[in-house]
């Protein structure tokens, strides 16, 4: 991959961390402990906002492993070996990373 592809590549990364952190803060209040005070909340309210704690749960532990797999992506640009498969060492075609910057593995090692 071409030096300006790995800047785009760089650009794309760098704006996914940013969209991942915002989804983070407007999610921080749906992972709060949800209170026990049955006043305050019927057994349905609670079910429901138990069930919505744990799916922003989720979502932010996905979000964290994307993380990781972007800052992974970073890292192999820094080193040289951004765009070549980490099982074979094959190149990932340019199309792929333009769908996903932070791939990690050509077509065929990620059937």
């Amino acid at each position: 991959m071409s030096p300006p592809a790995h800047d785009d590549a760089r650009r794309a990364l760098h704006e996914r961390l940013e969209e991942l952190d915002a989804l983070d803060a407007a999610g921080a209040d749906a992972q709060k402990t949800v209170e026990l005070d049955q006043s305050r909340v019927g057994r349905l309210s609670r079910m429901d906002a138990l069930q919505g704690q744990a799916m922003a749960g989720a979502s932010a532990a996905r979000r964290q492993h994307e993380r990781r797999r972007i800052r992974a992506a970073l890292l192999r640009l820094d080193e040289g070996h951004y765009g070549r498969c980490l099982e074979c060492d094959a190149p990932i075609v340019p199309g792929r990373l333009e769908i996903d910057p932070a791939a990690e593995r050509c077509v065929h090692c990620a059937r």
